[in-house]
């Protein structure tokens, strides 16, 4: 008999692989809204089930937990029983003999530090407080509250026009988002418990590349009333998109030259053309609203005057002042910052970084819009240099992967502790610190400490700094608007706390944030602002949503858009996404469920028809 054997998986073992496959599957596709008390015990008991019992905590003190929160769930539970909870979750965590254990019981302690009040409602009135105010995972993910499964179903009818029609209700850049939305509406796809989830904004750019021009709704009547919009950025202009279609009399005060924010001045043409921006802005412009270019508030016209002339005043000035690094040599020449320089490219005036040695500090998408964009402009190389890991970058990663391929080099793990210079004060060298993973910190990533490594010298001609971006805010500040931390202090409703009439949303309240989050705080400002005027002015449409096919739903791979090769498109700022061809765009519509009329879909009534 052998001593040894080479094991094969058997078939029972080919199918519990299997399980946890489906299981990590479930995980991914889990909508927010569900019961807190409930995911917790569920999740215990699949960490129970891996322990191997051989310690107390684990084989007594797990079985003891899941019984306590089962009696919760069943309405058997006395108040006392939270304690009780807690004390045995502590009990495991200080000593259990593996991770597994400690683990599981940590889990149900934040549970119920967190939750708390959750566990009050199942016992004192056997029901779950967690309201399911939006079942559709997708609807509920996008800041907006776009229909998004209504408008895949108009796509794959070929009712292009009508799925541009049903965005608009919820968002008024419809071509901006098909080209740069982040997506998190993908991320809890409920496909995903079969194969992955749906590439909704690739179907978002097929409809708006094959819809043809559609035409804002008509305004309803005239209110009378007069809203001032201070930024002309996707916020101010979604808030005065549908301010205008309520009825009111709205103008918008840019400080630029054009509108747009940083949709025109953040994003490169490569990613975002500036003639597809201009036609959300000529869609949100032909409503009626007013517009003054070049005007600075407390300069070119006072906040006084402002709250004289206008029933209400909406706040929307975005983020565009640079941070700086902070460290030593920042002020040499040759050192700029990622505003400055993505600003001069969205005006049209192209840096010449021929044969230069650049180098980009930051892992944001900032950061690689710099680094990708300072290739095109001809630098003869184009390092990105992040402190933490490369999978702790708050870039996306397809942006990472597209400025590695094109020929730039992501140095992470380093941080910059000075700029050195000639005699003429102009830059020659970025040094930097290795770092090493250390502790997580709150944002869930490791926390980087220095490394006991030499620092690296990194010759270079230029220096972006993309740490960061703040707001302007001292004009509002000096008028009494309340400012906290950097940003000015709001209410849910986008209100400020102090002034009466005076609302903000954007990158100015929240810092610096994505593009649909400033689209949704100009469409909650604008039925905010409506109430506050004294209406209540309803936002619909009425395009009907087809009905869902009948039939199987197997297992497809999801299409994904092809870009430009990199040696083509790392030399020009042309678009470099491909659309979806209309044979991908009808086998990717046809892969949605239909959350919005199966499950909890249509027993909720998730559709919003309007607002």
């Amino acid at each position: 008999m052998s001593r040894l054997s080479i094991i094969s998986p058997n078939q029972a073992q080919t199918v519990v692989e299997n399980l946890y496959k489906d299981v990590e599957r479930r995980i991914i596709a889990s909508p927010p809204g569900i019961c807190p008390v409930d995911i917790s015990n569920t999740f215990l008991k699949l960490c129970h089930a891996q322990t191997c019992g051989k310690c107390v905590p684990c084989r007594v003190g797990l079985t003891q937990l899941t019984a306590l929160i089962d009696d919760v769930l069943e309405g058997n539970a006395t108040i006392e029983t939270i304690d009780l909870i807690e004390k045995t979750a502590r009990v495991i965590k200080n000593s259990a003999d593996c991770a597994i254990g400690y683990e599981a019981a940590d889990m149900v302690l934040k549970g119920v530090l967190g939750f708390r009040d959750d566990y009050i409602e199942h016992i004192v009135n056997k029901r779950c407080l967690f309201n399911i105010y939006q079942p559709v995972p997708c609807v509920s993910l996008c800041p907006a509250g776009v229909d998004i499964p209504g408008y895949i179903a108009l796509i794959s009818e070929g009712r292009y026009a009508d799925a541009v029609r049903l965005i608009r209700k919820d968002n008024p850049f419809p071509t901006t988002c098909a080209l740069v939305c982040e997506h998190p509406c993908e991320a809890r796809c409920r496909r995903n418990m079969i194969d992955d989830s749906v590439n909704i904004r690739a179907l978002k750019r097929f409809a708006v590349d094959h819809s043809g021009y559609v035409p804002a709704p008509e305004n309803m009547e005239s209110t009378g009333k007069n809203v001032a919009i201070i930024g002309g950025g996707p916020s101010g202009l979604s808030a005065a998109y549908y301010l205008s279609l309520m009825g009111h009399h709205v103008e918008v005060f840019e400080k630029l030259e054009k509108l747009g924010g940083m949709l025109r001045y953040g994003i490169p043409s490569y990613r975002l053309p500036r003639e597809r921006l201009q036609e959300d802005i000529d869609c949100i412009l032909s409503t009626g609203v007013t517009v003054h270019t070049g005007i600075e508030i407390g300069k070119d016209i006072k906040m006084s005057q402002l709250k004289e002339d206008f029933d209400c005043i909406y706040i929307s000035i975005g983020a565009h002042q640079d941070k700086k690094i902070g460290i030593e040599g920042e002020n040499k020449r040759g050192v700029i910052s990622a505003v400055e320089m993505l600003r001069n490219i969205g005006n049209g005036t192209l840096p010449d970084f021929t044969k230069k040695r650049v180098i980009v500090v930051g892992g944001g998408n900032v950061a690689m819009d710099c680094t990708r964009s300072a290739k095109r402009l001809g630098a003869e190389s184009v390092i990105c240099v992040y402190r933490r890991r490369r999978v702790d970058m708050t870039a996306l990663p397809d942006e990472v992967d597209g400025a590695i391929s094109e020929g730039c080099e992501i140095m992470c793990l380093q941080a910059p502790i000075r700029i050195s210079g000639d005699e003429d004060g102009n830059v020659t060298a970025l040094w930097v610190q290795p770092q090493i993973a250390g502790d997580i910190d709150k944002s869930g990533r490791p926390r980087p400490a220095k490394a006991d490594a030499e620092p690296i010298r990194l010759s270079c001609d230029i220096v972006i700094a993309a740490v960061g971006q703040g707001t302007e805010i001292r004009p509002f500040e000096e008028f009494g608007v309340k400012v906290k931390r950097g940003t000015i202090d709001t209410l849910s409703d986008n209100e400020i706390t102090n002034i009466d009439g005076i609302f903000a949303g954007g990158d100015c309240v929240t810092g610096p944030a994505t593009v649909i989050r400033a689209i949704a705080a100009g469409k909650v400002a604008a039925a905010n602002i409506d109430e506050y005027l004294g209406f209540r002015h309803e936002i619909k449409t009425d395009v009907d949503i087809p009905d869902p096919r009948l039939g199987h739903k197997p297992a497809c791979g999801r299409m994904n858009t092809s870009e430009r090769t990199a040696g083509e498109r790392n030399s020009d700022f042309n678009l470099i996404e491909c659309g979806l061809t209309t044979e991908e765009a009808m086998q990717e519509s046809r892969r949605c469920l239909r959350c919005d009329h199966y499950g909890y879909g249509i027993f909720k009534g998730g559709r919003v028809k309007k607002w």
